[in-house]
């Protein structure tokens, strides 16, 4: 951070940059932590040479704080020899480094990236659990076959967005833009993977998927170009205009409403925002499920808090 500050400051007096100081605000990101493995003997052991062991607990003389014994069901894999589990910072002093190239080489520099974003706040300081490249790489691999065909490697054909698909799309476009200016970089990565469940499978207009890709792309920059290319454009996403939540889709409805007998849950119903309560609990005692919950009883009571809840009373 001096290093580019300073090299700013000396290319402003040479005259070839308009401002003094490079950056308008300082954001302190946290520290990616990995859990550290010692022995009773103070050896450090690698997180990939450890394995759980649910149930079987030994006891041995800890490092954190020292000599004090604790349980722990956590064993070197080869020798079967307990070790303690802490986290703490990647190094090689507690042999708990993890090689990027490694996570590239098997998930792809897009996975690494996304995932980085996607475990938690910024400036949080986090634990790195390399299963949790996993997800991501699956969320990927979905989007990627929602706009290719596996088999022959072309593009699918756009379809029609549904109306669910639509509004968690937008909810991501939303949920994107505002967490880049305020680098909450990691919910918007679960409102995505809610618009490819939306989806389900069936490729969206071709609007839509443009937009999606283009929100997409800072996480996963090398997806994103090979699909604005494989989507017929001769230019890099990275010029393309950043695309404008619309407000109406993201208004919902349709509300959940529990459904109780007796108070004890027997159903949901997907009712409109705009029910009456006539409706309403017509539509709950005609449910199948709640039939049999009801059928040959007399209805003492109907209690109805609208968009909520319906509850039941029938003895």
């Amino acid at each position: 951070l001096l290093y580019s500050r300073f090299w700013h400051k000396v290319l402003f007096d040479c005259g070839l940059v308009p401002t003094k100081e490079p950056y308008q605000r300082l954001f302190n990101q946290g520290m990616i932590l990995a859990y550290a493995y010692r022995a009773a003997t103070g050896k450090y052991h690698h997180p990939d040479t450890v394995e759980h062991r649910k149930g079987e607990m030994a006891t041995l003389k800890s490092a954190w704080p020292p000599n004090e014994a604790v349980e722990t069901d956590w064993y070197v894999r080869k020798t079967g020899e307990p070790v303690e589990q802490k986290l703490g910072k990647m190094g090689k002093s507690l042999n708990n480094s993890v090689d990027p190239l490694e996570i590239v080489e098997k998930y792809g520099a897009d996975t690494l990236r996304a995932y980085e974003m996607f475990m938690g706040p910024l400036d949080s300081a986090l634990p790195w659990q390399t299963a949790g490249c996993d997800g991501v790489f699956r969320f990927l691999s979905r989007a990627w076959r929602l706009f290719v065909d596996e088999e022959s490697g072309e593009s699918r054909l756009f379809g029609e967005t549904s109306k669910d698909a639509r509004r968690a799309l937008h909810l991501a476009i939303k949920e994107a833009t505002e967490g880049i200016e305020a680098l909450k970089l990691n919910t918007p990565i679960s409102r995505m993977m809610e618009f490819v469940n939306a989806c389900k499978g069936h490729t969206p207009s071709r609007e839509d998927a443009e937009a999606f890709i283009k929100i997409l792309s800072p996480w996963a920059p090398h997806f994103g170009e090979e699909l604005w290319a494989r989507f017929g454009h001769t230019t890099t996403i990275a010029y393309a205009a950043w695309p404008e939540w619309d407000e109406a889709a993201l208004v919902d409805d349709t509300v959940t409403v529990v459904v109780q007998v007796m108070g004890k849950l027997r159903a949901k119903l997907d009712l409109p925002t705009d029910v009456s309560k006539e409706d309403a609990l017509a539509q709950a005692q005609a449910h199948p499920n709640i039939q049999k919950y009801i059928e040959g009883k007399t209805i003492r009571k109907l209690v109805y808090v609208p968009g909520r809840l319906i509850n039941i009373v029938a003895t």
